[in-house]
């Protein structure tokens, strides 16, 4: 986008000056910080699997992929952790996009011609960061797996955030927001935490195998 055009979009939404200082601090010591983690050969080399770690946190992926793996799965053990996850990648995608819609916070400079639809092409926050920590936290704290498992995902969900920057795709409060947001849409599902009763119902309700007459029933 043209940086004029940026302007006048800015003016036309009556930014208050203290968020407009914010903002441009925010900008500033974004390219900052990047060039300066960039002189370590250890984020060098994290860069060039910045895209993986993109992929690996987009919210089509991460619900197709779930989705999936409910219906090859079909363990009724497991139904409530499924279900609750799922409601949860739910929540973080509505929630991200009706923040991103109020704010229109555009991306950083060089992402201006990345493709992207609807409230995905603004900046603030960071999907990936709020899913990356909601993620974290259901796996560490509300379906805990094994602990031999957390130090992976600790490490996944810190470097999808920093990935976040060293690609250019979000400002450092962007990351910071969507990792808060993370941590609040944990707690909230924490407080409606579906039971198991519940999650039952759901997969039978869509799962043809479970439905009356179904083939269970044969």
């Amino acid at each position: 986008m043209d940086p004029k055009t940026r302007l006048d979009d800015d003016e036309k939404r009556n930014i208050p000056p203290t968020i407009k200082k914010l903002l441009a601090w925010d900008v500033e010591m974004t390219k900052k910080f990047v060039s300066f983690m960039l002189n370590f050969v250890a984020f060098r080399s994290l860069k060039v699997h910045c895209k993986f770690l993109e992929y690996s946190c987009h919210g089509i992926v991460w619900l197709a992929g779930w989705m999936a793996y409910i219906w090859i799965a079909d363990n009724r053990e497991s139904y409530q952790m499924q279900v609750n996850l799922m409601f949860g990648l739910i929540l973080d995608i509505i929630f991200v996009a009706i923040i991103k819609a109020a704010t229109r916070r555009r991306r950083p400079t060089l992402n201006d011609e990345m493709f992207s639809i609807g409230v995905d092409k603004f900046s603030f926050p960071s999907g990936h960061a709020s899913r990356a920590f909601f993620i974290l936290l259901f796996f560490t704290w509300l379906s805990p797996v094994t602990i031999f498992l957390w130090s992976p995902l600790f490490a996944w969900s810190f470097s999808v955030g920093l990935s976040r920057l060293l690609l250019y795709r979000h400002h450092i409060l962007d990351v910071t927001a969507g990792a808060l947001l993370g941590v609040i849409e944990a707690v909230l599902l924490w407080i409606l935490w579906l039971g198991p009763g519940t999650c039952n119902w759901i997969m039978n309700a869509v799962s043809e195998d479970h439905v009356p007459g179904g083939p269970e029933d044969v």
